[in-house]
Formats: C-alpha cells, sequence, structure tokens
C-alpha cells in the first residue's frame, strides 16, 4: 500500500514537471517568437531606412554627375570664347596698327619736307622735332602692342648668330637716342674695349636695350643722367641700365616686369607708355637664355636694371657684324614708281623725293601702276600692299611677268608689320620690306646700297631698328 502510494506521487509529481516544462518551453518560444518578429520588424525599418538613404545617395549622384556635364560643357564654351577672343585679337592688333600706321606716314613724310624748306622761321626745326619725336613715339607703342601678342602667342623666332655686344648696343642707342637728347638727358656709355659676344638675336636684343633705355627717359627728369654699361663676367655678360630718375617702390618691384604694370599712375600721364615695355623685356631676354632684374632704393632713389646673357665663347673667325650702307645721299637721281593708295601718303614722300632730286611718278592703284612702270622702266619701284583691286603682291606678280628681265629694285611700303608679313614680302620677291611710317634716312640708305650694287642682302625693319 505505502508503495502505491509514493508511486502515484512520484508519477503525478513526474507529470507535473512535464506539464511545468511543457509551459516553460511555449513560453520560451513565444518570446522567441517576439524577439524575431521584432528583429523582422527592425529589419524591415533598417531595410526602408537604407533604401531611402541609397536612393537619396543615388539622387545625389545623379545631380552631381548633371552638373559636372553643365560645368564640363560651361568650361568647353568658356574655352571655345577665349580661343575665339584670343583669334580675334591676333587679327585685330596687326588691323590696328596697321590703320594707325598710314596717317602716321603721311605726317612723317610732311614733316620731312618741312625740315627741307627753304625758310628763315625760328620755330621750323624745333616743330619738325616735336612732330618727329611724337610720330616716333606712336611707332614704338604699335610696336610694343605687336611684340607683346607676339610673345604671349608664341610667335616670336629668334634669328640667331654669333653677335657682339657692341653692335646691338649702338643701334639701341640710335634709337633711344632722339628720346633721351629731347629730354635733355645725359648719356654715360661704358662698353668693353674687347669685343664680347652672345649667341642672339642682335635686333630682338637691341630691343631689349632701347626698352631699357626708354623706361630710364620716360621715369628720369628732364636734365638727369641715364648710364648704360656691358662688362664680361665669368661666362656671362652684364647689361646695366641705371637712372637717377623716380625710382620704383618697393610694393612695386615684384610686378614691376608684369603686363600694364607701371611704377607710378596719375591723372597727368606724364611718362606715358602702355606698361608692357619691360614685359617684352623679360620675355626676349629669358629668350635669349639670361635674366633680367630690377632694383630700386625707393621713390626718387633711381633705378637699376640688369640683363644678365650667356657669354659665346667659340665665336667664328669669319663672324662679322653686318652693316647697314652708310647714311648718305644717293649719289645721282633715280626713277621712281611710287604706288601707295593714300592720296596724303603718296603726294607727301613723292614730294620730299622729289626735293630730294628723284624723278618720282605717283600712282594710286595697282592695274594703273603696272602700265605705268612699263612705260617709265623705273629703276626703282615703292609698293604698297593693301591696294584697292590688285594689292602688292599681285602687283610684284605681274610685272616679273612683264619685266622678266629689266626688273625694277622692288620696296615694298606696308602698315603690316609682323614677322610673317616681311616673310610673305621676300617670298614674293620684294628686295625689301618697310614698315610705316618709313624713316626717309634708312630709304636713302636702300637707294644708295642699289646704286652701289649692293642689294643682295634685305635689310630687315622698318628703319627704328626694330623687326618687322
Amino acid at each position: 500500500m505505502g508503495a502505491l502510494v509514493v508511486k502515484s506521487i512520484t508519477e503525478r509529481e513526474t507529470d507535473l514537471a512535464s506539464r511545468e516544462a511543457a509551459v516553460e518551453r511555449r513560453e520560451k518560444a513565444a518570446r522567441l517568437r517576439e524577439q524575431v518578429a521584432a528583429v523582422r520588424e527592425e529589419a524591415i525599418r533598417a531595410g526602408a531606412k537604407t533604401k531611402t538613404e541609397l536612393e537619396d545617395h543615388v539622387m545625389d549622384l545623379r545631380q552631381a554627375n548633371e552638373q559636372l556635364v553643365v560645368a564640363t560643357v560651361h568650361a568647353h564654351e568658356v574655352t571655345e570664347a577665349v580661343e575665339q577672343a584670343t583669334r580675334l585679337k591676333e587679327q585685330f592688333l596687326p588691323m590696328l596698327a596697321h590703320e594707325l600706321r598710314n596717317p602716321l606716314a603721311p605726317i612723317r613724310n610732311a614733316v620731312g619736307i618741312l625740315r627741307r624748306l627753304q625758310t628763315a622761321e625760328p620755330l621750323i626745326p624745333w616743330i619738325y622735332d616735336v612732330i618727329t619725336r611724337q610720330v616716333d613715339h606712336m611707332a614704338r607703342l604699335l610696336d610694343d602692342l605687336l611684340d607683346v601678342s607676339r610673345v604671349t602667342s608664341g610667335k616670336v623666332v629668334l634669328q640667331r648668330r654669333p653677335v657682339a655686344v657692341t653692335e646691338f648696343v649702338e643701334q639701341a642707342i640710335e634709337t633711344s637716342r632722339p628720346l633721351i637728347d629731347g629730354r635733355g638727358q645725359q648719356l654715360n656709355v661704358s662698353v668693353p674695349a674687347q669685343p664680347i659676344y652672345v649667341d642672339g638675336d642682335a635686333m630682338r636684343l637691341a630691343q631689349v636695350v632701347s626698352n631699357l633705355l626708354n623706361n630710364a627717359a620716360k621715369y628720369t627728369q628732364k636734365g638727369g643722367v641715364i648710364a648704360l654699361s656691358a662688362q664680361r663676367r665669368d661666362d656671362t655678360v652684364v647689361l646695366r641700365v641705371n637712372d637717377n630718375g623716380s625710382g620704383i617702390a618697393p610694393a612695386m618691384l615684384p610686378r614691376i616686369f608684369d603686363l600694364f604694370a607701371q611704377s607710378t599712375r596719375t591723372l597727368a600721364r606724364a611718362e606715358g607708355g602702355l606698361g608692357i615695355g619691360l614685359t617684352v623685356v623679360r620675355s626676349m631676354v629669358e629668350m635669349h637664355g639670361g635674366t633680367v632684374e630690377a632694383s630700386s632704393a625707393g621713390l626718387d632713389q633711381g633705378t637699376e636694371f640688369v640683363v644678365t646673357l650667356p657669354l659665346l665663347h667659340d665665336v667664328p673667325s669669319e663672324t662679322v657684324s653686318p652693316r647697314v650702307a652708310e647714311q648718305r645721299s644717293p649719289e645721282r637721281s633715280y626713277r621712281i614708281v611710287l604706288i601707295e593708295d593714300n592720296i596724303d601718303a603718296n603726294d607727301t614722300l613723292r614730294t620730299l623725293l622729289q626735293m630730294m632730286g628723284h624723278e618720282v611718278t605717283g600712282v594710286y592703284d595697282g592695274v594703273t601702276a603696272l602700265s605705268v612702270v612699263q612705260a617709265n622702266r623705273p629703276e626703282i619701284v615703292l609698293c604698297d600692299i593693301g591696294l584697292p583691286g590688285m594689292d602688292g603682291y599681285a602687283v610684284i606678280a605681274r610685272l616679273r611677268e612683264q619685266l622678266p628681265d629689266a626688273m625694277p629694285m622692288m620696296i615694298a611700303l606696308t602698315g603690316y608689320g609682323q614677322a610673317e608679313d616681311h616673310m610673305r614680302a621676300l617670298a614674293a620677291r620684294f628686295d625689301y620690306h618697310l614698315v610705316k611710317p618709313i624713316d626717309v634716312e634708312a630709304l636713302l640708305r636702300l637707294i644708295s646700297a642699289h646704286g652701289a650694287g649692293a642689294f643682295a642682302a634685305p635689310v630687315e625693319g622698318n628703319g627704328r631698328g626694330r623687326p618687322a
């Protein structure tokens, strides 16, 4: 009996434990289901959030791509606009120079006539000097405009050869002398007696020194002193141009060679200029492998420019500095046909040459010129390039067909003064290419050289010591 009771109790306890275990398992399973549901809901919410964020990122990326495309298109349009502006500038500046040089030509011719008039009027020499200086100044401004355009576009090509320093220094002094003398300034020059050479373009190096001299003259008071020196230092040639003029403020020194920079700017604009001459100087010096530096103790303390160029050690023994024929009047009268459509330029140059003793026939268009040259058989033809109907290149081509064995000396007179214009004139078989306003003395040298039978080596330039 007792055993049965114990067994019954044991079975009830076991059954109770089983039921409790089952309840616990069910509760645990319920909790797990709740946790799974919560995790699932969290996953769904996270997925939705991630999807939203992903969609936002995709939208941002799409917008960024669209902005990049717009920016690229805009940059391309800006680049095209800049290139177009550069092309227009390169086309406009030569045309501007041509149009401004044309009226300068009759002014220079007229003042040449004025100088030769037999008159006792004491003001005539002064008037001649004033007009000549201003015409030369305008011509230099035009040259600087074209030079800075060539430099910035990389179109300057140096004609290198062994050059004696004295050669380009003398050319520079000749170019700058009228400005210096006109301001009553003293120029002291010191160059070594023993020749020293550089490998360079004589005309461009003369331009460098001339620009520095002109700059010194402009910023030095009347009666001031300018010094130019050259010396050998180790493997270099050192050129110095200094003055006792207005000096340069310390803040301006780092920018003095920048385009359009000027030491001072006032409403009076007494110094003149465009602020591009020193930019050209730096570019030309660097193209020759040299350096240029400016120094000044401050305003009213003067300025010094130092140009350093590589010394040329091995100079060919046959090196001779080319010289233009001596400046002298022609030994005899020449028959000349002048072809120029600008009536004032034609009439003034014709009158000036006639006053010098030459027989000159003026023609105003290319077509008429063909028959006039055929009839007159001149020894020299001065021909403008930009003629109406038939330009100067067509004129010379037709003349060479008409006169294959009796071609006169052909000199192109033009307002187009870039290097390619010079080369085109020579390619068309002009003997010389002179840029308006021409220096009549340079023209006289050409005529003298022609008379001496020495016109095989064309003179490059415009008679002012500047490259054509």
